[in-house]
């Protein structure tokens, strides 16, 4: 603790000891916590509370206090906590008979602050703080508090429940770390006291007739095998499962047991133990009993952690996956009679009637679904899954859910009429049937069904009654299977297919780039982006897009009224121009897709567009077309384009503004240097022509919007301006060979520098920076930009835009003086509020 603040703790001790005095901003409180737990985290020793005595003072005297704000209460008694976290501290703090006091049954538990949750919460946290350390760990276990401890367990206030079994996982994990587990018995008889206390109540919770007793023990058993318990104790972890494994089995096999949806979790968490990676034991029975009796939703959660499970014995993996395809394999059986494909699984793990009894209720139908098919989408997202999934099956069951939702299909099955009423326009399934869709695109097994998958989508994509959320996911699962399309027609020569499909794909965007709904028209823009991002080199697509009226379109909706459509136009277009204007193999006829007219356009979007949106867009397309290098005479362009974002309001177009600066440097420096792909950071060698590089910088008036940067009032600017600097100058002085301050004061220059080094140091406060060479700083004089780069301390300037905005502000000495400033016991010129 610095002397400074040493002074100002006893006034601001006093000051929330007195009950006169306002309430303090819970902020301010937690603050002032944290600065102690920072204190008391590098030293352990007695100092703390024998240097400053106002603490014990503090806590003194809220104890003496009739009726102490819950806030005052819950600070001091977390205060507490946190000093007698090392044992030394804690005997102190027994000697002046204060811990006894505060969280033995005289203290506040036992009074009426304690109807206040967040007395309750701080007294759990407290407890959490100190235990860290055998005494500790007695005090608690002679006063009651453990009883305390597991009655909060079923507080009604779901933090203090959960703060409450969280340190019983703590106390239990602590009071083992001491003890090896040398002759245990299944008896539990070898536990330590506070542990086989701990135990002995789940035991018996576990036994009760409560229900509440029953979840809050299988909550605690879950948090305690999901912590570094099931890991770090095997030996102690597989005694305690054993205590408990029949009685859990018992759970599973009484179907009115209201904890069951709990199971699935802990039995999850046990799984993930080292203790039972093995395939033998019981166990995985039980696992599987899990799998056969939870209902379809309790059982999904579980079946797919157990996928993700590196050492789960294949029989159980099989199992699990049945598990998650079950409602999908009475999709397909209930679509038609007979069944016109194979289903997906030859048998069930569970009653198939539970699954079709589900799907049949309108309140439950779409929530398995939605469940089921968000499980699939994670499974399909893992590089290596260890059972093999039915994709064409898969697919075939997704295609019938999309028609089922759109009213496509007419089942002929009760069950597949009742599954199809309840689908009818569900959003919720379609979006989700539509994610995995997608994801299955990548699945080289699904590829015969790729013409029935297109009529479906290309179906979506033309129905008025699509809803624009269902519409973008179906654009983008749609831009996905064309890539593998595209992939598909290369290795087949299936053009004619590719080709009518793409035609029927770019007959739909042109509808519905004209839709009265603004979001429509920005999904199709995001979906033409996408398309040619991913197949611009195609034959097939540009041959397409350039015979549509697609680049018109597009074109046209850079003048939209929703600022969010015409950035996505800027995008589109400027991804469009790569094929349309800058590829010399395939120029577009006619005056409407001419290189110059996209580029003014865009410049005068970026001028004079009143929203941000659509001007970020045009500089991150400027800045791609450069870093393509399709852009000529950049030293021109990229000179009007920093003049007109320096003064853009938007701090993120001028963010944009630095980045097109940096590539241009990069690009520059190679061009001159000879040196492909060098970064802007690297020194080449001494063989670069500095003086014309400098040139070309101070032609293109880089440097003034570089400094000027540096005091841009968002810090994120001046970063990236001060980075761009540093690697500049990196490059001109390659060999830290800067410039001497006290030697350049004398040259021509001297003066403007010395300036500019002295705006540079105020910061923020710097704002107005007078780019046109204020007090003599020539930002296009090629010398005097060498000169600024080798004096200015580029270094110190990184370093203080890297520093938190409230690095002083949040100091504990600023704290403090808030503090006191609030209570009215200082001067106003002595408070640094923030």
């Amino acid at each position: 603790m610095t002397r400074e603040c040493a002074v100002l703790l006893p006034g601001v001790c006093a000051a929330l000891a007195d009950p006169r005095q306002p309430g303090l901003d819970d902020t301010c409180l937690e603050k002032l916590l944290d600065w102690f737990r920072r204190l008391t985290w590098f030293d352990p020793t007695v100092e703390l509370v024998q240097d400053n005595p106002c603490l014990t003072e503090l806590i003194t005297s809220v104890l003496a206090l009739p009726d102490p704000s819950p806030s005052i209460l819950s600070f001091t008694l977390q205060l507490a906590g946190i000093l007698a976290s090392s044992e030394s501290r804690f005997q102190h703090l027994q000697q002046e008979k204060l811990l006894g006091r505060l969280f033995g049954p005289e203290g506040p538990r036992g009074g009426a602050a304690w109807e206040d949750a967040s007395v309750r919460s701080a007294w759990l946290k407290a407890v959490h703080s100190m235990v860290h350390h055998q005494p500790a760990l007695l005090l608690l276990c002679s006063t009651g508090g453990m009883d305390v401890i597991f009655t909060l367990q079923g507080d009604p206030s779901l933090f203090v429940a959960s703060a409450a079994s969280q340190l019983l996982v703590h106390m239990l994990t602590f009071s083992l770390e001491s003890e090896t587990p040398k002759a245990l018995s299944t008896k539990g008889c070898d536990w330590p006291a506070c542990a086989q206390m701990i135990v002995k109540h789940i035991q018996e919770s576990l036994q009760s007739s409560s229900a509440s007793h029953i979840e809050q023990s299988l909550k605690l058993l879950s948090n305690l095998f999901g912590s570094c318990f099931g890991s770090c104790y095997a030996a102690w972890t597989e005694v305690l499962w054993l205590d408990i494994a029949k009685q859990i089995e018992s759970f599973l096999l009484e179907e009115t047991v209201q904890a069951q949806p709990l199971l699935a979790n802990l039995l999850l968490n046990v799984a993930r133990s080292p203790v039972f990676c093995g395939t033998e034991g019981s166990f995985w029975a039980l696992v599987t009993s899990a799998l056969e009796h939870l209902t379809p939703v309790q059982a999904g959660p579980l079946a797919v952690g157990l996928l993700k499970l590196c050492k789960c014995p294949q029989d159980v993996r099989i199992q699990a996956l049945t598990v998650l395809l079950q409602p999908m394999d009475c999709i397909l059986r209930a679509a038609s009679q007979p069944l016109e494909c194979a289903g997906l699984l030859d048998e069930s793990v569970s009653d198939p009637g539970t699954v079709q009894s589900l799907l049949s209720s309108k309140t439950t139908c779409a929530g398995l679904l939605c469940q089921t098919l968000a499980h699939l989408e994670k499974l399909l997202s893992m590089k290596h899954l260890r059972v093999d999934l039915p994709c064409v099956s898969l697919l075939h069951s997704l295609m019938t859910i999309l028609q089922f939702c759109s009213g496509f299909l007419s089942p002929t099955s009760p069950l597949g009429s009742t599954i199809n009423r309840n689908l009818i326009n569900c959003f919720r399934v379609q979006k989700s049937a539509l994610d995995v869709l997608a994801a299955l695109s990548k699945e080289k097994d699904c590829d015969t069904l790729i013409g029935s998958l297109f009529e479906v989508l290309l179906a979506y994509l033309q129905s008025p009654n699509t809803s624009p959320t269902v519409l973008k996911k179906t654009f983008q699962a749609t831009s996905r299977w064309l890539v593998r399309l595209q992939e598909l027609s290369c290795s087949n020569s299936q053009w004619q297919q590719t080709e009518k499909i793409l035609e029927d794909v770019f007959v739909v965007l042109q509808k519905r780039l004209c839709s009265p709904c603004w979001e429509v028209r920005d999904s199709s823009l995001e979906f033409l982006t996408a398309m040619v991002k991913c197949l611009r080199d195609q034959k097939e697509f540009r041959q397409c897009l350039l015979s549509s009226e697609v680049l018109r379109l597009t074109e046209n909706l850079l003048e939209d009224p929703e600022s969010y459509v015409r950035a996505s136009a800027v995008t589109a277009v400027g991804h469009l121009a790569l094929i349309a204007c800058f590829a010399p193999e395939s120029p577009v006829t006619g005056n409407e897709y001419h290189k110059e007219s996209i580029v003014a356009k865009l410049q005068e979007i970026l001028s004079t567009d009143s929203e941000g949106f659509p001007r970020r867009a045009v500089i991150s397309i400027f800045t791609k077309w450069l870093r393509e290098g399709q852009l000529e005479d950049t030293e021109q362009f990229v000179s009007r384009v920093i003049q007109t974002v320096e003064h853009d309001l938007d701090w993120e177009v001028r963010l944009g503004g630095l980045e097109l600066v940096e590539v241009f440097c990069s690009q520059t420096i190679c061009q001159l240097s000879q040196c492909p792909d060098a970064p802007v950071s690297s020194a080449v060698t001494s063989c670069t022509p500095q003086n014309e590089l400098l040139q070309v910088f101070c032609r293109a008036k880089l440097f003034g919007f570089l400094f000027g940067s540096l005091c841009d009032c968002d810090k994120p600017v001046g970063q990236r301006a001060c980075d761009v600097l540093v690697g500049l100058r990196g490059h001109f002085y390659p060999m830290s060979t800067l410039e001497n301050p006290q030697e350049i004061e004398d040259s021509p220059a001297g003066r403007g520098i010395a300036w500019l080094q002295r705006t540079l140091r105020q910061g923020s406060l710097a704002q107005n920076f007078p780019v046109d060479g204020g007090d003599g700083v020539d930002f296009q004089d090629p010398e005097s930009m060498m000169l600024a780069l080798g004096a200015v301390d580029l270094l110190e300037l990184h370093d203080e835009l890297n520093k938190s905005s409230d690095h002083v502000e949040e100091s504990p000495q600023s704290l403090l003086q808030d503090i006191l400033a609030t209570v009215g016991t200082i001067e106003d010129n002595e408070v640094d509020c923030y």
